[in-house]
């Protein structure tokens, strides 16, 4: 997919930013040397630190710069985890099934999302297994406004959530951990009894103020495990019985 030039330019900065290579408070370059280095027009360039800044990864200071943003700390971080390779690390096979590709707009879904009702969306749904064996059924919408190159994803050797990422940066997650019981319909796609205990992950992804992908998964009890490491200023909301 041929993408705009000053979007090009945006992903560069955003892949440099949050992979590390441009830390806190690092200065970009200035909008001449943009310029000469990608051969393009001062309104390119200026398009590309604009979606930037509104997507919160950069400060644009009037006479100084532009400079990679400080992170804003609201609670206690957890990574986004990549389950094929977390079973391979195990020693164990995987492979995802997708039983579920379809587009669709956001008021056609029944969404804990707060997307506007006219974002398209790529619903997908499938069965992660380690050893041959169901161990979680992922129920998926992503924003193909912001994602657009997801609709030519093919998920033949990977999950929907590797392939997110793998390819597209995220600045935000918000995520709910429930105990629950497994419906007939999803008993049947995991191979349990209805009823039976599983553990419920829903998170919500960003990349600035741009939603990326909503997701449900439903694991099997004692199948999966979720551990976090935070210092004592962070803050955790929820409840315990």
């Amino acid at each position: 997919m041929n993408l705009p030039l000053h979007e090009r330019i945006r992903q560069d900065f955003e892949t440099r930013i949050l992979s590390g290579a441009l830390g806190p408070g690092a200065r970009l370059p200035t909008e001449q040397a943009l310029m000469a280095h990608y051969d393009c027009a001062r309104m390119t360039v200026n398009k590309a630190l604009s979606a930037l800044a509104t997507a919160g990864l950069v400060d644009r200071r009037k006479k100084a710069g532009t400079f990679v943003a400080r992170p804003r700390v609201h609670a206690m971080a957890m990574e986004i985890p990549d389950l094929g390779a977390q079973v391979t690390e195990r020693g164990q096979s995987y492979r995802f099934d997708l039983s579920l590709r379809r587009q669709m707009h956001a008021t056609s879904a029944r969404l804990a999302w707060k997307v506007d009702g006219t974002v398209p969306l790529l619903e997908l749904e499938g069965i992660h297994f380690a050893d041959g064996a169901p161990f979680a059924l992922e129920h998926r919408f992503v924003n193909v406004a912001a994602v657009p190159e997801i609709l030519e994803a093919d998920f033949a050797g990977s999950s929907p959530g590797t392939w997110l990422l793998e390819h597209v940066p995220w600045t935000e997650a918000d995520a709910h951990i429930a105990a629950t019981g497994a419906s007939a319909a999803e008993a049947r796609s995991l191979s349990i009894e209805p009823g039976a205990p599983c553990l419920c992950v829903e998170r919500k992804t960003w990349r600035g103020c741009e939603p990326i992908t909503y997701v449900r998964q439903l694991f099997v009890a004692g199948a999966y495990e979720l551990t976090a490491r935070f210092g004592p200023g962070a803050r955790v909301s929820g409840a315990s019985a």
